[in-house]
């Protein structure tokens, strides 16, 4: 270690050569510090994290974790979580020490986040919360099972959020067929619309799309990339689980408007992207489609719920949906719609009235 002064700036000047948690010897300098004390203090906080010391910096801690996990998850994940540790967890823990932060510490940073409410008094949605917890708490597992904190304060401080909606926002086929009429004369978000609801994909998904994926011959639609934006570019990566690449069947009334859609997209190559835009587009057409219909505004990703409540209301099976929709487990299916299957009791009971003992 050494900390000089640099005459010709009047500033402190710090050089440091430590080996690493993995055994890498890093020569880091830094210059600009206005103190001798200042600089000791830099000094101490890159050794706490050089060395994976439990006395480093949450922040700190913070560049370790995302370091690792960058090695290990896709780009768009990453971007996801950074987003979110940077906005609702670092101001809150960040200058505190990874090994002092109590559970004390996480019920009162819950309990801010609970009590907000917007402008118009309205509160975080519950899934939102239970995002933000699950990260938190990841990043505690994180520390004790590779850096050997005793434990994790988020496991005493309890939950927060939950884990689905008590309302789940979808259109009904009456609603849908609103929205739809009233952007047929905008071919492609009327093309976007029509794929989102008749196959139920991401649209990540959606707009990671080529014309070889559309099989007009078996009236199929493969799903093989996800799409997204990056930094200003445009990123094609694989789907979001190995289980999501599937091939759905599409009824003919979205084969037939794909195909007129392609036959009027002049120039575009099997592997150009079918729909050539970016999620602020998808969100602009569906406010203006449901300006335009008057039927409710849902997200983007509520027309994949669209899409499974209709399949419940047709009577198909729970496998089939999950199956359709991608689903790890059936169990995942029942979990997210299990509220839209109490609809179809009474139809049960009413065939059970037309069975007579013999």
């Amino acid at each position: 270690m050494s900390v000089t002064k640099d005459p010709s700036t009047n500033k402190w000047m710090s050089q440091i050569r430590v080996k690493d948690w993995t055994g890498k010897v890093i020569h880091k300098k830094k210059r600009g510090f206005s103190t001798k004390k200042e600089a000791l203090q830099w000094e101490r906080d890159f050794l706490s994290q050089a060395s994976g010391s439990l006395g480093m910096l949450f922040q700190d801690f913070i560049e370790l974790y995302q370091r690792d996990m960058e090695q290990r998850l896709k780009s768009s994940t990453i971007a996801g979580k950074r987003f979110l540790i940077d906005l609702k967890i670092t101001p809150v823990f960040g200058k505190m020490k990874l090994d002092e932060i109590k559970p004390t510490d996480v019920r009162r940073w819950q309990n801010d986040l609970t009590s907000y409410r917007d402008e118009n008094g309205n509160p975080y949605a519950e899934t939102y919360l239970k995002n933000i917890h699950n990260q938190l708490t990841a990043i505690f597992n994180y520390a004790v099972k590779y850096y050997g904190l005793k434990e994790n304060p988020c496991h005493k401080a309890g939950s927060m959020g939950k884990k689905n909606a008590d309302e789940m926002q979808f259109w009904t086929k009456d609603e849908f067929l609103k929205f739809i009429e009233a952007i047929k004369n905008r071919p492609s978000a009327y093309a976007v619309f029509m794929t989102l609801y008749y196959t139920g994909i991401r649209e990540g998904e959606l707009l990671a799309l080529t014309p070889t994926d559309i099989d007009l011959e078996k009236s199929t639609l493969r799903i093989n990339k996800s799409y997204h934006r990056e930094k200003g570019k445009d990123v094609v990566t694989t789907p979001k689980t190995p289980k999501s690449n599937r091939v759905i069947a599409i009824p003919e009334v979205l084969k037939t408007y794909l195909k007129e859609y392609m036959a009027k997209r002049y120039g575009i190559q099997p592997d150009h992207r079918l729909f050539p835009h970016t999620k602020s587009y998808l969100y602009h057409e569906l406010e203006y489609g449901c300006k335009a219909s008057g039927v409710k505004k849902i997200r983007i990703h509520d027309i994949r719920h669209s899409h499974a409540s209709l399949l419940v209301e047709m009577g198909f099976s729970p496998l089939l949906i999950a199956e359709r929709l991608d689903h790890e487990r059936v169990q995942t299916t029942m979990e997210t719609y299990s509220h839209l299957y109490p609809n179809k009791q009474i139809e049960v009971a009413r065939q059970l009235d037309g069975i007579t003992a013999s």
